[in-house]
């Protein structure tokens, strides 16, 4: 496509997804023209009707791992009404938050503060509309613009064009190869929404619930209190659930300063300090759990009334469904046992992928770099990075922690991020004559 005179208004970025990270972003973008700054002009497409954020793990008692500290804002501008005290304040709760003495709030109570601030910048979005495709606009030799084509929930296309992209495209479930979600197998992700639609007077006789992180551990408390009748089957290949590593110099990792100093690293210290440090953030979980979960398995032993099943160094080797539950076969690595478990349903805790945004690219696909690996090369400013033929900005909001860190995929830098994606996007857009 090339660039006409009946072209439509062109904006400086347009953004895909609206969830925390793109949030983020919003908020920076509204602070600055609230403060009479020039900022960059553009429309975030959001493909839900509504906010929302890993809303089928909104457990009661679940907890944030990360410090309310680090909201949309703190981190880039201390002063900000978009912080969680400033919700806080809103709502009535700052003294009993106070009173409380943590620096974790509850998971849902975190989901408030993301809708709130995401409310107060809807301005900016269109919920609604699922991006479908992201088409080059030629001007002479270069792409000097994009046409993001969105679909609504009518099917109607609407064509946005801009000079820059900023990707947010979220996670998407994990599930081991070979397994497919149905009305019995379930990723975590979808946890409480599933088990709300359970028929009310047939109460689950048992689940098998796969992972050693957080999430399973936290979907394995949850089951066993929820349904007081059923067993609960923990699978995991290790050789228990191990502790998460929240000390002060380890947490140093998922500090902005970090960013710069992996980002210029050779590939293989990135390599090393991926693996030093992945036991801040995955396949870990909370002590304090570890210790709740370990109580109860103990006093069930004491009791003989043993419901909640710890199944170590074990791992899942057959799957058959039926309409009246799913026949699980549990292998022990060790000895290679075979153990047959009867479930209502399965739960896999198995984590998430970034999802890729080159499949809506199309053929600008064809001018990004890759790494060795075959992911995208990112520059430091959260730029794929292009041949020159493409002088739009493709930026990404996670998926980046090959490039950026552990960081990336997680809260920790969406303020700190997101002025540094409006500055370099600045930088970028050519100034008026």
């Amino acid at each position: 496509m090339s660039a006409t005179e009946q072209d439509p208004p062109v904006s400086d970025l347009v953004g895909v997804g609206f969830g925390p990270s793109n949030v983020g972003l919003a908020i920076a973008l509204a602070e600055r023209r609230g403060r009479g700054e020039a900022a960059p002009t553009g429309v975030f497409l959001e493909r839900q009707a509504a906010f929302g954020w890993h809303r089928g793990m909104l457990l009661d008692d679940a907890t944030m791992q990360v410090s309310f500290l680090k909201d949309l804002v703190t981190q880039r501008n201390p002063a900000s009404d978009f912080s969680f005290l400033s919700y806080l304040h809103h709502v009535g709760r700052l003294n009993d938050f106070i009173n409380h003495k943590t620096l974790f709030p509850l998971r849902q109570e975190f989901h408030d503060y993301l809708s709130w601030c995401a409310d107060r910048v809807s301005d900016q979005v269109r919920y609604g509309h699922e991006v479908v495709e992201v088409l080059p606009v030629r001007t002479g030799e270069r792409i000097t613009h994009l046409d993001v084509v969105t679909q609504d929930t009518a099917g109607r296309r609407t064509v946005l064009r801009t000079r820059n992209v900023v990707f947010g495209p979220g996670l998407r479930p994990r599930m081991p190869e070979g397994v497919e979600q149905s009305a019995r197998v379930w990723h975590n992700e979808h946890l409480l929404t599933n088990l709300a639609h359970l028929p009310p007077k047939a109460a689950p006789h048992s689940f098998v619930v796969v992972g050693a992180g957080q999430s399973a551990a936290e979907v394995v408390e949850h089951l066993h209190e929820r349904f007081p009748a059923a067993h609960v089957h923990s699978v995991f290949t290790r050789y228990g659930y191990s502790p998460s590593d929240d000390s002060p110099f380890a947490n140093r990792i998922f500090d902005p300063e970090a960013v710069d100093a992996f980002h210029t690293a050779p590939e293989e210290v990135k390599r090393t300090l991926l693996g030093y440090h992945r036991n801040t953030n995955y396949s870990v979980v909370d002590p304090d759990l570890i210790d709740a979960l370990y109580r109860r398995h103990y006093a069930e032993k004491v009791h003989g009334t043993q419901r909640l099943h710890l199944h170590n160094t074990s791992r899942v080797a057959g799957l058959t469904e039926s309409p009246d539950g799913v026949a699980v076969v549990l292998e022990d690595l060790v000895t290679g046992k075979q153990t047959p478990v009867a479930a209502g349903y399965v739960v896999f805790a198995t984590g998430y992928h970034p999802a890729d945004p080159r499949p809506l690219l199309g053929s600008v696909a064809d001018l990004l770099h890759t790494t060795p690996d075959g992911l995208p090369a990112v520059e430091r400013d959260y730029r794929m990075a292009t041949r020159d033929e493409l002088t739009c900005g493709l930026y990404l909001q996670g998926g980046t922690e090959h490039t950026h860190g552990v960081s990336s995929s997680l809260l920790s830098n969406v303020a700190v991020r997101s002025a540094e994606i409006i500055d370099s996007i600045q930088a970028r857009t050519p100034v008026p004559a």
